[in-house]
């Protein structure tokens, strides 16, 4: 059931944490996008077909469901479905919030609580693709609530652990900012400065969901990308 078979096989920017015969998850590293858009790269998604692809040298189309998606400049857990029957059930947990999501994010800014809820309305605007976060409800927001704890003090920085309970555009970025926790790297939410990557210090770390088919619990967890700040996090 694990994808350690075939690791030979696995292109060189692709990391498979778990693989079966109806999902697929992978790390995504800063910089990919999951799904095609306008700029006309190379998407995670179509990087996934060819590997199934060239390891099960399956002829024709590859079919291979979105699920949900993370930003660009964010790295992480992403899971895709690999049958039809999987992904409207994949859809339903995600939509319905039957799945637990654990982010990690490096801020600059030590929380005003070591640990709180955060609830705020956020307005999305197309044109800048940023969310604003508001204290109450306004026209056109929509609800956006998570849990933050802060789980280690680094130098220069704070890492927090986020339990993202609804699924918002730029959700966990907009709303630390709002309560002055930049995250390393995110120019566009307030950071002093961009990372050398492009990249943001925003990292799905986790997630719990119910097997689509077999309906037992089951997590994945995926490693941070390699630079001296992650190294940081995770050395005791």
């Amino acid at each position: 059931m694990s994808s350690n078979n075939n690791q030979h096989s696995t292109p060189s920017n692709l990391q498979v944490l778990f693989e079966d015969n109806h999902l697929i998850v992978v790390n995504k590293r800063v910089g990919d996008i999951v799904q095609g858009d306008k700029t006309g790269d190379d998407p995670l998604s179509e990087v996934v077909k060819q590997y199934l692809k060239d390891k099960y040298n399956k002829p024709g189309n590859v079919y291979l469901g979105v699920v949900h998606r993370l930003d660009r400049p964010t790295s992480g857990i992403v899971l895709f479905a690999k049958t039809s029957k999987a992904l409207p059930r994949l859809n339903k947990m995600f939509a319905e919030g039957d799945t637990k999501k654990m982010y990690w994010a490096v801020v600059k800014n030590p929380p005003p609580k070591e640990s709180d809820t955060l609830t705020h309305w956020l307005v999305r605007n197309p044109k800048q693709n940023k969310s604003y976060a508001h204290n109450n409800e306004v026209p056109n927001s929509k609800k956006a609530v998570l849990d933050y704890k802060l789980i280690k003090k680094l130098d220069s920085y704070y890492l927090l652990e986020i339990d993202l309970k609804t699924g918002r555009h730029h959700q966990i970025r907009a709303q630390l900012a709002a309560i002055g926790c930049f995250i390393k790297g995110d120019l566009k939410y307030g950071a002093d400065r961009s990372n050398k990557d492009g990249g943001i210090h925003l990292h799905a770390r986790s997630l719990v969901i119910l097997h689509p088919v077999q309906k037992e619990p089951i997590a994945f967890v995926a490693p941070p990308p390699e630079d001296p700040v992650w190294k940081a996090c995770l050395s005791e």
